[in-house]
């Protein structure tokens, strides 16, 4: 065999294998876009139940050992798709399911212990709710006198699915429907019809459901 020849097929192998390659992100595209589908025409249907049962929180949401709230409803159901290009095809770039818990109160909150702003802040960005804090500080020394914080106290919940076309995956965030704190589970493409969502809806309605069951991964992010 010459050298040409032995090029010829190191050449062959590689366009063998960049087609095989290529065929697999096909399909996992595929199967990945239908699990979406799937998704998205559950949670449509869903929402307008949602929005006329207003289910319970069982949890209750501190954002300090002082300012707890518990016997909250979820509300406002909606949901939203988005959209993106990837090579040259139109895909699902993620779907929300969002609704809000809202207490109906204004909160004013100080603190001055550098570990109490830092457990505060997480809370306030783990509940989405939308608050610039002020920086009081000595006039003379510039020395921290004090962080305050004041804002409405409705709070984001809902869930997030971020499709990965390549691999044939789904990331689903669950967020804020047992207290603060989110729960981001993995799951293959083909594991998203509508007995895995009946579970997500058991979740969201607040009885015991087995959603995260088989999936490929599982981690809990909690504010401190």
């Amino acid at each position: 065999m010459g050298f040409l020849d032995d090029l010829k097929r190191q050449a062959g192998d590689l366009q063998a294998r960049q087609n095989t390659d290529t065929a697999a992100l096909e399909r996992n595209g595929m199967l990945v876009e239908s699990a979406c589908k799937n998704v998205f025409q559950y949670w449509v249907d869903l929402v307008k139940q949602l929005n006329v049962i207003n289910p319970p929180a069982r949890a209750r949401y501190a954002f300090d050992t002082k300012t707890v709230f518990d016997g909250l409803k979820f509300s406002d159901f909606r949901t939203d798709v988005r959209r993106k290009r990837l090579r040259g095809q139109d895909v699902t770039d993620h779907i929300a399911l969002l609704c809000v818990l809202s207490t109906g109160q204004r909160l004013s909150m100080m603190k001055n212990f550098p570990t109490d702003i830092e457990r505060l802040e997480a809370r306030i960005a783990q509940s989405g709710v939308v608050c610039r804090p002020e920086t009081v500080r000595n006039p003379e020394t510039g020395k921290l006198i004090e962080m305050r914080y004041e804002f409405d106290a409705d709070i984001a919940a809902g869930a997030r699915v971020v499709p990965d076309h390549d691999n044939g995956t789904l990331e689903f965030t669950i967020q804020n429907l047992d207290g603060l704190g989110s729960v981001v589970a993995q799951f293959n493409a083909l594991e998203i019809g509508s007995k895995r969502l009946d579970e997500l809806a058991k979740w969201l309605v607040g009885q015991p459901h087995d959603f995260l069951a088989g999936a490929l991964s599982v981690r809990q992010i909690e504010p401190r």
